[in-house]
């Protein structure tokens, strides 16, 4: 008896051991993909705060074409004003968090959208080389949130691969890992946009 005694004690001793160094790898490995996703986080606040800090110059130089549409900037200033009250704690990134926010940029973009097609209606306002290279900046910042955005969703899917994979699945409620929420595409973005003048 004590030597089977003795053998389920070697046994469970081994177990916990295994599994208390699979449950350590899994915190450090846990950890670093939980902070990978914080800084992609920053770089897509940091490429909406460009786009923001952006749009005042914009609607300033479009305010110098005398009958321009005062009801588009309007919406551009007002989109703005409600894509700069939203805040995502990094450490809250939920599907829910996420989806409010992806909203009221998506807003803005609409918004910035309709000003860029409308513009074509304005010759003087698409020869003045300040609008011409405010524009280029906003389309180039755009390609800039895409990227940020792409490598966020990257991020996300290796940290909630990592977390729901066996046998960290069972360490990741213990260890406070919560599925993070992606970027997704806006409803009715499928659909080119339709101007009418």
């Amino acid at each position: 008896m004590k030597r089977s005694t003795l053998i389920l004690v070697a046994i469970i001793g081994a177990i916990v051991l295994f599994g208390g160094c699979g449950a350590i790898n899994f915190q450090r490995k846990g950890v670093t993909a939980e902070e990978n996703i914080k800084g992609k986080w920053a770089n897509v606040q940091s490429e909406y705060q460009r786009r923001t800090d952006l749009i005042p110059n914009l609607v300033s130089t479009v305010k110098g074409e005398a009958n321009f549409e005062q009801k588009t900037l309007t919406d551009i200033v007002e989109a703005r004003s409600k894509a700069t009250q939203i805040k995502v704690d990094p450490n809250d990134l939920s599907p829910e968090k996420l989806k409010e926010f992806q909203a009221a940029q998506g807003q803005l973009s609409q918004a910035l959208g309709r000003l860029l097609m409308i513009t074509e209606n304005y010759p003087n306002l698409k020869a003045n080389e300040g609008f011409r290279n405010l524009q280029t900046q906003l389309e180039g910042t755009e390609n800039r949130i895409k990227v940020a955005r792409n490598d966020f969703n990257s991020a996300t899917q290796e940290f909630n691969t990592l977390i729901k994979r066996f046998p960290n699945n069972i360490y990741s409620g213990f260890m406070g890992f919560k599925a993070k929420g992606y970027f997704e595409a806006e409803p009715g973005s499928d659909k080119a946009p339709e101007v009418k003048f």
